[in-house]
């Protein structure tokens, strides 16, 4: 029963990597070469692309909205007794408050700058940067996401990968058969060899 478990927990990675390796060379040249030439437009495009934000207006509204999210969900997840002076939400509702009045600080302070028609502070943030750490994120929150959803680690490895070898551009198929080959070599050794469940 336990070999069929494992042959069965094995099957799957196993599979994606070979299924993988026999269509990289096809991929590669078709694919994946379209996949590449619409990146370079897409990153010419927001090369010159910028956006300029107030730091302390956009810093102030985030952090004060931030504090009333905390604020609003901290009666669900801190519960406490109606006989306590000082209980579990005393201090992370002084601290929300605390923030609050500082971020209306910040922004109050830039609002009357720009009345009174002084500069202020500007980030400058080129989208082009931006775009490239986002995708990066979006990989790594995918390969959680798939790590959740199947409960193998296995399968969410495979596809970060696959998503950072892909994504930077790596050509050479023996990157990606060691990649692949020692991500699924971790997730044997803890799984079979250890007995860990991930």
């Amino acid at each position: 029963m336990g070999f069929k478990s494992a042959h069965s927990s094995l099957f799957i990675p196993v599979c994606v990597i070979f299924v993988f390796m026999e269509v990289m060379p096809t991929m590669k040249e078709n694919f994946l070469d379209r996949f590449y030439a619409r990146l370079d437009t897409l990153g010419e495009k927001l090369q010159t692309k910028e956006l300029r934000i107030p730091v302390n207006i956009t810093a102030g509204v985030v952090f004060f909205l931030f504090a009333l999210f905390i604020l609003a969900v901290m009666p669900q997840q801190v519960p406490i007794s109606e006989g306590d002076a000082i209980n579990g939400r005393s201090f992370p509702t002084l601290l929300m408050a605390v923030m609050m009045l500082c971020c209306a600080g910040l922004v109050l302070k830039d609002v009357y700058k720009i009345i009174t028609k002084k500069p202020i502070e500007w980030k400058v943030i080129n989208l082009n940067t931006e775009v490239k750490a986002l995708v990066i994120f979006i990989i790594l929150l995918i390969s959680f996401f798939l790590c959740i959803v199947t409960d193998l680690f296995v399968v969410g490895s495979i596809f970060c990968c696959l998503g950072f070898l892909i994504y930077f551009r790596c050509k050479k198929p023996s990157y990606y058969a060691i990649t692949l080959g020692i991500a699924v070599i971790i997730w044997v050794a803890f799984r079979f060899g250890l007995g860990v469940e991930f």
